[in-house]
């Protein structure tokens, strides 16, 4: 990515949306973060600056459409243009469908589905008139594929999915220079799993395997530079779960039902309201970072992702030694 280039990330103050502003900031980026909390907001910006980049902060819900066109003129009045866009603030509930009130499904829909549809407007209106940049939508196999005890989450990642592929025809019949792609992450070490409201029995947890967030970090800078790509499927888990729901969706909803309940939970009671109203990195709450508390099993590299996003340099390879191999065999042939 080039130096100097102007990033909003959306969840920045914790998770994968920390780890990303981070990593765009080892890169020289100007980085505007997004996010309701304050405690978090302000030491993102630190790590950002640390990180050899610049930070601007703005507190916002992502829910509500107008503060977030807001915000993103407030970016455009301190750093002059938006280049990229990655939209990844979200909320959840750790529960059975029929133990989610209708208000709570409602506000998990409205930020973590409609926040990146309004994050994707906002991006847009300053995008489109200088015919370039690029919005990444922070997905999850959970676009494609559902599962148990988080149908609020699922629907709207599904939502998503669906949205980012219409949109992106729309850019292509265009023939604007705006790009919009979409990275689908595993399960990852993030705080996640104790700020989400949860009405199950034990702590929530990632399914195993569980990757550490720098791994969808890298993966999102990457897709930010290369937005041509419809999307990146990062952690071998990911690339397993859609390939089986592609092919044997039923055999799939057997086995989550049997397994996933269980591989959702660690012992112990959940601790805490959740976050599904308010910050809990508000004035009177903490800084919770990028991290879970899963980094005693958490995997830092991804052979799949690694793959994924050499795919082409591969297929390059492979030829020139296939090209390699035709021609040894041919001198051979022609000295026999």
């Amino acid at each position: 990515m080039r130096p100097g280039r102007v990033v909003v990330v959306t969840g920045a103050s914790g998770g994968v949306g920390r780890a990303t502003a981070r990593a765009f900031a080892e890169r020289g980026a100007r980085v505007a973060l997004l996010a309701r909390g304050s405690e978090g907001l302000a030491a993102a910006a630190d790590d950002v600056r640390r990180a050899g980049g610049e930070a601007l902060v703005v507190s916002v819900d992502m829910a509500d459409a107008k503060a977030v066109e807001d915000a993103a003129q407030q970016v455009v009045d301190a750093f002059g243009h938006i280049d990229v866009w990655v939209n990844n603030a979200f909320t959840g509930v750790f529960a059975p469908f029929t133990e989610i009130t209708p208000d709570e499904f409602r506000r998990v829909t409205e930020v973590t589905y409609l926040g990146y549809v309004f994050g994707t407007r906002a991006a847009l209106r300053h995008m489109l008139p200088r015919d370039r940049g690029t919005v990444v939508q922070v997905g999850s196999a959970l676009a494609y594929r559902g599962i148990p005890l988080q149908s609020a989450y699922c629907g709207a990642k599904h939502a998503i999915q669906g949205f980012n592929e219409s949109l992106r025809c729309e850019l292509l019949h265009s023939g604007t220079g705006v790009r919009t792609t979409m990275v689908q992450l595993p399960g990852l070490n993030t705080p996640q799993f104790d700020w989400v409201l949860n009405r199950m029995p034990g702590r929530a947890r990632p399914v195993a395997p569980v990757y550490q967030p720098e791994v969808a970090a890298r993966a999102v800078v990457h897709a930010a530079s290369h937005g041509r790509r419809r999307e990146y499927w990062v952690g071998g888990s990911t690339a397993a779960t859609l390939i089986a729901n592609a092919v044997v969706p039923g055999v799939l909803d057997r086995y989550l039902a049997r397994t996933n309940f269980e591989a959702q939970q660690d012992e112990g009671a959940h601790d805490g309201p959740g976050n599904l109203w308010a910050p809990l990195d508000g004035p009177h709450g903490r800084d919770f970072g990028a991290h879970g508390r899963f980094d005693s099993e958490a995997q830092s590299r991804s052979w799949q992702d690694w793959f994924s996003r050499n795919r082409n340099r591969l297929g390059m390879g492979l030829m020139a030694a296939g090209g390699l191999g035709a021609a040894v065999t041919a001198g051979l042939r022609g000295r026999g």
